[in-house]
């Protein structure tokens, strides 16, 4: 649950914050300077956490990941570095999704119309075989369709339909990109 008003307290549960703290630590001695071939390792860590991460998952030591247990990872998905997984509430990416370097996905804001700036959480789900290229930035609550490419430091208001190309500031669809099959993907989680 979080606080309504800001400014009286913390917008979320000592529990949660302690769990931060840990995975903080984490994140700086065993996460962030494994070796780059190391994603075996990072996936391990992160399931300690409570995330699910799928089979060939590649998330790169340079991820940002404000709770691990609010995010889950599809296979063969790619993670790059400097990405920011801002998992206020939950991130779901789908299998052989790619989120490229410096790509910020933010799931929380507050509402500035009410007294106190109440936080305001919403889940992003990115869909199978999208790809966010590099910089750019998914508000809170959005969905991007199966197949859908935001462009690189596009910023992304409102959902994106599955299987198009889309860019700008706002992101908009801009044109239909070709359809792949998923034969031989391994789906597990």
């Amino acid at each position: 649950m979080h606080n309504t008003d800001t400014f009286a307290g913390p917008s979320f549960s000592l529990g949660n914050r302690l769990a931060r703290l840990i995975w903080n630590a984490c994140h700086v001695l065993l996460f962030r300077y494994s070796p780059v071939c190391m994603h075996g390792w990072r996936a391990f860590l992160l399931r300690c956490f409570g995330a699910k991460i799928g089979r060939r998952a590649h998330v790169y030591p340079r991820v940002r990941i404000w709770a691990p247990w609010n995010l889950e990872v599809g296979a063969e998905a790619g993670i790059g570095n400097d990405v920011t997984l801002y998992a206020q509430d939950r991130i779901i990416i789908g299998r052989r999704a790619v989120i490229s370097q410096g790509a910020h996905l933010c799931t929380g804001t507050h509402d500035h119309e009410q007294w106190g700036y109440p936080l305001v959480t919403r889940p992003i789900v990115i869909g199978d075989h999208a790809w966010v290229a590099a910089e750019a930035f998914i508000h809170p609550g959005i969905r991007l369709g199966e197949g859908c490419v935001v462009g690189a430091r596009s910023v992304v208001t409102k959902d994106m339909p599955a299987w198009m190309v889309c860019a700008g500031h706002p992101c908009v669809p801009l044109k239909p990109r070709k359809k792949f099959d998923d034969i031989g993907i391994d789906t597990d989680i």
